[in-house]
């Protein structure tokens, strides 16, 4: 047994609790080293010493090139765990405790891993309507002046001495007169790239946080979108942005204008005086870029600003939650700050960060709910549209991708194929509609809440920035894909296995390129296949499979031993006991 490979890790991951007596606990281990795992704990206070545990039969979940990884779900009276491993290979029995390996039992419970207190507080509460989510990310500049068109084009307003510009003409009534497209679409969350007053078309450089961009609209029309998207059943996120302000932000023109004397001079990160408004400039900003200078947001006057933006719009357009931008660059004060005052006015607000990478750090109850996936996007990028990976190495990159994190969490995290900052999907994919179709597929199977960025059903290309945020192409849409869309969309929303349910790999085959997960809750369980050659393609049943299935499209029982599945298609059957 290699015991280099074995990680645990108290208190992350690798060990979180689902309730107030329920824990989870994870152990990896190296590839085909270990035959049994046997999870050991018991009550931490107990009164008899040694203490009494229970053993418990631990579940290998997951794989990939390195390792194995197993799993055990405890439910107990005990508030106060203590707990250890048992590892068998075949040969020889090894105990893995906080102290290391042994081939005797621990005798002391000091020695054993430590769940100090299963508190209530620290156990995170992503509002339960996360991973129900589908969603639609519009870019508003992008997407709609009228109903079904997109006919203004550039634009420049100036208002009280501030610039405001539009590179195509979208509006907030525009997404108004669109609400019965994307009910009938299917998506249940609409998400709003920046609408506040800013200077670019994008408006990632905020003027004022309280006042609609006038290129856009109103307040009113904001609160009157909100509402009409809630009597639809659909909930509405807002972009936030405080990392940075823009150029024409009052406290930076201040500033600029009264250097030391300002009243804001605190309200900025790193701004020496005399203060250099050039290229790059002699201050902190976004990026290095001049017009969006970097807000000090470990003040507490600029602290306590944002936390009244983000409550602000909750109370007048009752928004359901935040989008926050480049959040891996704020202080994590800040964002317990923001959530305590977001939540305090609405329970169930869902705060999503943008990072890139792994966030763990940030998704531990106490800041976010969910973060932007760009891991997903990246590993259907390498295997879908690049064809980097087998089946195996994607299986792998999934599985390594979901156990980041406590399942919860993963089950809400924002999972997207493109956004407004990187190349279309269907570029990623030389545009071959099948590989596309694949990969959406994918994205409403997968644990995660779904993202569809506008025009993907429309099969919007581009790899540049003015590209892949091109004006909707509503006269040009393609209905085929607009009906894939829908069915998948669908699907996803029908079956309670795919929005809550576990992820087990069921089937990989390399040569064949075929892939097969379960999704498994309390109420369902699904099998869902997915082949990508480019051929029919008949596919084995795994034994505990076999006249089990029943077709979900089509209702319809599977007899026998196999399925057949057409070239580059994904199919959902619903596993039943016999």
């Amino acid at each position: 047994m290699q015991l280099e490979g074995v990680l645990h890790i108290p208190l992350s991951g690798f060990a979180y609790a689902l309730g107030e007596h329920t824990l989870v606990i994870r152990l990896r281990t190296g590839k085909n080293q270990v035959k049994r795992s046997l999870l050991l704990y018991g009550d931490r206070v107990c009164v008899n010493d040694p203490v009494e545990v229970t053993e418990v039969e631990m579940e290998r979940i997951a794989e990939d090139s390195l390792f194995d990884y197993y799993e055990a779900e405890v439910t107990d009276k005990y508030t106060r765990v203590c707990y250890y491993f048992s590892l068998d290979d075949g040969a020889k029995t090894v105990f893995y405790t906080e102290k290391g390996f042994s081939q005797e039992i621990p005798g002391q419970r000091t020695e054993y891993f430590q769940f100090p207190y299963i508190r209530r507080e620290d156990i995170p509460a992503i509002p339960p309507w996360a991973k129900e989510m589908v969603m639609y990310h519009i870019f508003p500049d992008s997407f709609a002046s009228g109903r079904r068109c997109l006919r203004d084009g550039e634009k420049c307003i100036r208002e009280n001495g501030k610039l405001y510009k539009s590179a195509h003409g979208g509006t907030l009534r525009g997404i108004i007169e669109n609400v019965d497209y994307l009910k009938e679409l299917g998506v249940n969350c609409v998400y709003l790239n920046p609408v506040f007053a800013a200077e670019s078309s994008h408006k990632y450089d905020t003027i004022n946080y309280f006042e609609i961009d006038p290129c856009f609209g109103t307040k009113e029309e904001l609160r009157e979108l909100s509402g009409l998207l809630h009597k639809n059943g659909m909930r509405l996120i807002l972009d936030g942005v405080f990392n940075h302000c823009g150029a024409q932000f009052d406290g930076f023109l201040d500033v600029r204008k009264k250097e030391e004397k300002s009243e804001y001079k605190n309200w900025f990160y790193e701004m020496p005086f005399p203060v250099s408004y050039e290229t790059p400039p002699n201050y902190e900003a976004f990026a290095y870029v001049r017009e969006m200078p970097k807000l000090n947001t470990g003040d507490l006057e600029v602290a306590e600003y944002f936390a009244r933006v983000g409550v602000y719009w909750i109370q007048y357009a009752d928004i359901d939650g935040w989008r926050l931008d480049v959040a891996n660059e704020i202080n994590h004060e800040f964002w317990r700050k923001f959530r305590r005052e977001v939540r305090r006015v609405k329970t169930d607000a869902l705060l999503i960060g943008e990072i890139w990478e792994n966030a763990e750090i940030w998704l531990l109850g106490d800041q976010f709910d969910s973060t932007m996936n760009y891991t997903f996007m990246s590993i259907c990028q390498e295997f879908f549209g690049e064809k980097k990976i087998s089946v195996e190495e994607f299986d792998g990159k999934v599985n390594a991708m979901l156990l980041r994190y406590p399942y919860p969490v993963s089950l809400a995290q924002m999972n997207f194929l493109d956004t407004h900052d990187v190349p279309r999907f269907y570029s990623c994919c030389k545009e071959d509609k099948a590989v596309y179709r694949a990969a959406v597929f994918f994205l409403m199977t997968c644990p995660g809440a779904p993202s569809v960025f506008y025009g993907d059903e429309a099969c919007i290309r581009g790899v540049k920035e003015e590209e892949y945020r091109a004006p909707m192409p509503w006269g040009e849409r393609d209905p085929s894909m607009e009906e894939y869309f829908k069915k998948c969309i669908q699907m996803r929303r029908s079956l309670p296995a795919l929005t809550q349910g576990n992820f087990r790999r069921a089937l990989v085959d390399n040569e064949k390129m075929v892939y097969g997960f379960t999704r498994k809750c309390a109420e369902q369980e699904v099998l869902v296949l997915l082949q990508l050659s480019q051929e029919k393609q008949k596919v084995i049943l795994p034994q505990r499979f076999r006249d089990r299935l029943w077709d979900w499209e089509t209702r319809e029982r599977i007899e026998g031993a196999e399925v057949e599945l057409l070239a580059m298609e994904g199919k959902i059957y619903i596993v039943k006991n016999l």
